[in-house]
Parts: C-alpha cells; sequence; structure tokens
C-alpha cells in the first residue's frame, strides 16, 4: 500500500464536475489518485447525490448532509462553515493520523478544534471568500439575499485568521498566494486543476460568441446582461449565452434581441462543445479573485478568446486572450474578431507552451504531493 494516504474534506459532492468549485476538486482528486495518494474522501452534500465516479479514485467515500439550520444565520462564525459541522465526520478523521486536505474556507471548522492542534492540516482555497461575498452583495437584488451576502462576508474577513493554523495553505492564484501570506506565510500557489490534457482547437468553427456560467450566480447574470445591453445589442453578431438556472431579467432581456440565444441547463460535455465550436468566447468579469475555470476551458478548447482585465489580471494568461477594460474596447474586439477567418497557428503555439508549463494538472499534483508529504 502505498505510504501515501490522505484525507480530503469537499465542501460539496465534487462530482459531476460541473461548476468552477467541484471543478478543481474533483481533477484534483484524480490526478493525486494517478501520482498514488491513496484517497479517503469527506463530502457534505446538499442537493447533489452520493456519486459511484469518485469510486474510481477513492479508497473510501464518506457524505455527510449540510445542516442548513436558518439558527446558524445568527451565530458569529460564518454560515458557510457552521453548516458543515459533523461530529460523524470527526470522529473517522481522529482513527489514524493521515494529513487532511480541507477545500475551501467551507471545510476548515475542526481548524479550530484542540484535537487537531497537532495534524497535519493543508487548507486549498479557491477565492478571497469574503471579496467574493461582497461581490456577490453588490449585484444581489433581492434585499433579505444582499443583506445575507453582506453579512455573511464580514463574518468570512473575521474568520479568515483561523488560516494561521494550518499547516499550509494552497491557494489557486497568485494573486490570492499574496494575499494569504499574510496570514499563513507558509502559502503555496498549486494551479487549477482542470479535465484537458493538452490545448486542442477544433478546425472547423461556427459563427457565434460565447459566454458561458452558472447563470445562478449574480456575478455571471450580471457579466451577461452587461454583454447583451451593453455590448451585443449594438452589434448584429449572434451570442450565445450557455449555464443553468437563468434569472427572469437575463431571460427577458435575451428575448428582447433576435441576435442573443439562451442555451439552458446543458451538461458539461455539451458546454465544452459551444465552447470548442464557437468563433469566440467571450467572457468578461467584475470579480477578481480566484481563477475562473470557464478561462481554462476557454483557452484549451476554444477559439479567440475576450476579456476585461479583472477575468486574467495575475494569472499569466493575459498574453492568451484580447484584453479590453472598456466597453468601447470590446465592441471593437468583437467586430475585429467576427472579420477574421481563421485562427492563427502561433496563437495556438503560444497556448501551448503557456498552459502546458503553467496549468499542468501531473505538475500541480506533485507540487501538491511534495508539500504535504
Amino acid at each position: 500500500m502505498s505510504s501515501k494516504q490522505l484525507h480530503i474534506i469537499s465542501f460539496d459532492v465534487p462530482f459531476p464536475a460541473d461548476y468552477g468549485g467541484v471543478i478543481d476538486v474533483f481533477f484534483k482528486i484524480k490526478a493525486l489518485h494517478k501520482a498514488g495518494v491513496k484517497i479517503i474522501l469527506h463530502c457534505f452534500e446538499y442537493g447533489r447525490t452520493p456519486q459511484i465516479e469518485l469510486e474510481k479514485y477513492v479508497e473510501k467515500v464518506y457524505y455527510y448532509p449540510r445542516k442548513n439550520f436558518r439558527s446558524l444565520l445568527f451565530n458569529t462564525l460564518p454560515y458557510i462553515v457552521l453548516t458543515r459541522k459533523s461530529e460523524l465526520l470527526k470522529e473517522r478523521l481522529l482513527n489514524d493520523n493521515f494529513p487532511i486536505l480541507m477545500e475551501g474556507l467551507h471545510s476548515t471548522l475542526l481548524l479550530n478544534d484542540p484535537d487537531f492542534s497537532d495534524r497535519k492540516i493543508i487548507v486549498r482555497t479557491h477565492n478571497v471568500e469574503h471579496d467574493y461575498y461582497n461581490s456577490l452583495a453588490a449585484v444581489e437584488k433581492n434585499i433579505f439575499k444582499r443583506y445575507y451576502f453582506y453579512n455573511e462576508a464580514g463574518k468570512l474577513a473575521n474568520y479568515e485568521s483561523v488560516l494561521k493554523k494550518a499547516s499550509m495553505v494552497a491557494p489557486i492564484s497568485p494573486k490570492d498566494t499574496l494575499h494569504f501570506k499574510a496570514i499563513n506565510p507558509n502559502s503555496i500557489y498549486i494551479p487549477a486543476f482542470h479535465p484537458f490534457d493538452g490545448v486542442q482547437i477544433d478546425s472547423a468553427n461556427e459563427n457565434y460568441f460565447l459566454y458561458h456560467g452558472n447563470l445562478s450566480i449574480g456575478e455571471n447574470n450580471e457579466a451577461a446582461l452587461y454583454l447583451i445591453n451593453e455590448v451585443f445589442k449594438k452589434l448584429p453578431f449572434k451570442l450565445i449565452i450557455a449555464g443553468s438556472k437563468p434569472s427572469t431579467d437575463l431571460q427577458k432581456a435575451v428575448s428582447e434581441n433576435e441576435n442573443i440565444e439562451l442555451n439552458q441547463n446543458g451538461s458539461p460535455e455539451e458546454i465544452y462543445k459551444l465552447i470548442a465550436k464557437a468563433k469566440c468566447n467571450i467572457l468578461p468579469t467584475f470579480q477578481s479573485t480566484g481563477i475562473k475555470l470557464k478561462l481554462l476551458a476557454a483557452l484549451y478548447s476554444g477559439r479567440y478568446c475576450i476579456v476585461n482585465l479583472p477575468m486574467v489580471e495575475n494569472t499569466g494568461l493575459e498574453s492568451l486572450c484580447e484584453v479590453c477594460n472598456e466597453t468601447s474596447d470590446m465592441i471593437s474586439a468583437v467586430i475585429r474578431v467576427a472579420e477574421t477567418k481563421s485562427f492563427p497557428l502561433e496563437s495556438i503555439q503560444q497556448r501551448i507552451n503557456i498552459l502546458s508549463n503553467n496549468f499542468n494538472n501531473e505538475s500541480s499534483a506533485n507540487k501538491l504531493i511534495a508539500a504535504i508529504f
């Protein structure tokens, strides 16, 4: 048996790998398994069912209900942390002395438990969570949800110092690494894990632009509405917006524009096909912590990619995208790309060079393994 054995606590069931956070978790598990690490996986579940697929890559998988009690909203600790409390999880973790990888600040409640004070614990951060929650609040129209997001952001900012107790923090982006080093000096950048083995650009493309994301998240809803109202409303080109649970406002905006189409609730495979066939993936964001897995998807399998600065700043991917900070620049870039006939071979080679050096799952897994073991 491998001497490298590891507990992983996941904030959600990481399969299907159909949104940013669980994409990183699932493909990290696959890469660690391939490298010989024996994984005991612990998943909190709330709406996603147990998955046989996970058993291919782990020794054991346990599921724990997330305790969504409204009374926990009035606690001083963050709701996303308190709702992931489990005595059974604690009991199982104390049965051995294997290192523990906690996925997200969500999964870190046991860092405060004295029974784990001498345990090797690594925290994978996916965002600066209080910044993320503040950005959700800023675009939320429902007054009660907005209050929750602002309130949770304040609690998360206060709670974040718990990371001092971790043996190591593993941020998902260089920018986040600078932030977390100020809390825990042993913060080591581990790039995002993803489903792509290499750059594969489809030579055949269709004449549309694509924005994709989980449309139930306020940040993505805002970006989609921005593209409709500020960019494509003024242009004759086709835009497809793909993602789950679009808002009423977004559906209305799409219905009012003949050149814009909404593709709802597609599977990950369907989304990847849309990415590959698009003439251009257009991906603005108004929230810059972490790294957007949708950006990696667009660069590994899509053609042209138009973004704004918050999407790529300090990722090392700036040179692979058309970066537009003003709406007028984005409109000009869309017109310019629409007139192109082929995607340059030198751009494909540039992607291969940068992505293989900076976002290789095997290299990232080996880096993580070296840090843990």
